[in-house]
């Protein structure tokens, strides 16, 4: 049984003065059916993220040649490209979503998607 789940809030301004913030919004209620699965030492989870694993390795090494390739860019003109920012910040959020979800943070699955 799936419940609609609403989208969270957004994330609150950054407080602590860091560049990189991370919120995860405690729900009130988590589902049943995704905790048994992480009850068995998170394999049922894990499996279910297979595909999102092989996406993720793939944009991995392709995140590790961009950012190289992006200091580069830096060195010799002191901004880092708004569009490799995008795609290096885009692989760090769907990593950080596969692992919400297979630690049981969050009920909504991470999809494939590098946007916020």
């Amino acid at each position: 049984m799936t419940t609609f789940m609403p989208p969270a809030p957004p994330a609150p301004p950054p407080t602590s003065g860091h560049a990189v913030q991370l919120s995860i919004v405690h729900a009130q209620e988590y589902s049943r059916g995704l905790a048994a699965l992480g009850c068995i030492f998170l394999i049922g989870r894990a499996i279910a993220l297979i595909p999102v694993f092989i996406v993720l390795y793939f944009l991995k090494i392709a995140a590790f040649i961009a950012a190289w390739i992006l200091q580069f860019a830096v060195l010799l003109t002191g901004t880092y490209p708004e569009g490799g920012h995008g795609f290096v910040t885009g692989y760090l959020r769907l990593s950080v979503r596969m692992e919400a979800w297979l630690f049981g943070l969050t009920d909504q699955y991470p999809g494939f998607s590098l946007q916020p």
